[in-house]
């Protein structure tokens, strides 16, 4: 397989954005990577786009060939990947792959999501049909808040991690949200603020849980050929992608203190780049509740099983910690455009991993250079990761 570099990204404002369509709001993201990368629309050989609820939470059913046509792609090769809310993950690795094989030598991924178009129940709704609808979602009807407290209460219990500890995934995450102007949410919360808020599905409360978000992102994707050719001397490179799943009904699981498919897509993808978690500089990891990402410091091997919330409560995953975590807010105060998130991580990571974080407070001192994405599908039910370096 060929090396495959990414030599240009771009991101929309993530929030509600009734003023665009899917195709205006791809164009956001496009644009800058067209423009980062130095390229335009003729130059793409193959777009992916990642998006997971097409012609469900938005009106198109065939975004892939409108993203093209708007963006001035169309002629390139097309295909949709659903993956959930790893939709963007997937999007990325299709076309990853398809340079690192050596079909095309510029592809480009793009992740985009409208979910404020319908109302939150029905949103929630659709949502809550991930995994297997008729085992859990028709028979006793929880939504993602409700899986994910089982995780939190189970973790609790096992573990003692606190409903402090959750809170505290979500002040920081807000904090560096408030620094990102991409960002959704761009206030501060305290743990008090977080504790006192209401409660959606015991342990995790309003502010424990991320938004319901529109938005895009695009990665531009090249071999070393095309490199030579457009005199990119610098690139960020794709290390290495991991991906696993997990059982489509959560029955079936032996616990729910962590997720196998984050352990499994972690491994495969230290080992591809030859990398241990101890040389990770800056993670973008899953949190679309407090929780994930406590579980995600451990199934990653940032610190043991069980000590996530130790790692939080002693500021480990700060900026000037042991790992950065999640320091454009993370999908908690960022944003979840669901089909958007995958891509948007990838952003996030090069732009630290360049040195160019919007604001000097947001920028991770870099030792190794190296960058993880964890993006997870449902709970656990499809899981990648991304390792980039420089």
């Amino acid at each position: 397989m060929r090396k495959v570099a990414v030599i240009g990204v771009g991101c929309s404002k993530f929030g509600v954005r009734r003023d665009v369509n899917v195709a205006r709001l791809s164009f956001e993201a496009v644009k800058k990577a067209f423009e980062d990368a130095n390229i335009n629309g003729k130059n793409v050989e193959f777009l992916a786009v990642g998006s997971a609820g097409a012609g469900g939470l938005y009106e198109e059913v065939l975004p892939a060939v409108v993203v093209a046509e708007y963006c001035g792609m169309t002629g390139a090769g097309l295909t949709r990947c659903e993956a959930a809310c790893a939709s963007g993950s997937a999007a990325f690795f299709t076309a990853y792959m398809a340079v690192a094989n050596g079909l095309v030598d510029l592809a480009v991924a793009v992740g985009v999501e409208k979910m404020t178009e319908l109302e939150t129940p029905v949103v929630m709704e659709m949502l809550g049909r991930a995994g297997y609808y008729l085992w859990e979602f028709h028979g006793f009807g929880p939504t993602f808040p409700a899986y994910y407290a089982l995780y939190a209460s189970a973790h609790m219990e096992k573990f003692g991690t606190r409903e402090e500890d959750l809170a505290l995934v979500a002040v920081k995450n807000h904090k560096y949200g408030s620094l990102n102007p991409l960002a959704h949410f761009q206030n501060r919360v305290s743990v008090d603020e977080v504790l006192a808020s209401p409660v959606i599905a015991w342990p995790l409360k309003l502010y424990d849980c991320c938004p319901i978000s529109d938005g895009a992102a695009a990665v531009v994707l090249a071999s070393e050929d095309k490199l030579r050719e457009l005199k990119v001397e610098d690139p960020v490179w794709v290390r290495g992608v991991g991906f696993s799943s997990g059982t489509a009904n959560l029955s079936r699981r032996g616990d729910y203190v962590g997720l196998k498919a984050s352990v499994l897509a972690s491994r495969m993808a230290y080992r591809v780049a030859r990398v241990e978690p101890r040389d990770v500089d800056v993670a973008c990891v899953h949190d679309c509740f407090t929780i994930a990402e406590i579980m995600a410091y451990e199934d990653l091997g940032f610190c043991k099983k069980g000590e996530g919330g130790k790692l939080i409560r002693e500021g480990e995953t700060e900026i000037g910690g042991r790992i950065a975590v999640n320091v454009d807010g993370g999908l908690k105060a960022k944003g979840h455009p669901i089909g958007a998130t995958g891509c948007a991580m990838i952003y996030e990571l090069v732009k630290q991993l360049r040195g160019e974080a919007e604001k000097r407070e947001r920028q991770v001192p870099l030792k190794n250079y190296v960058g993880l994405a964890h993006n997870i599908g449902g709970v656990g039910h499809y899981c990648y990761v991304t390792v980039l370096g420089r």
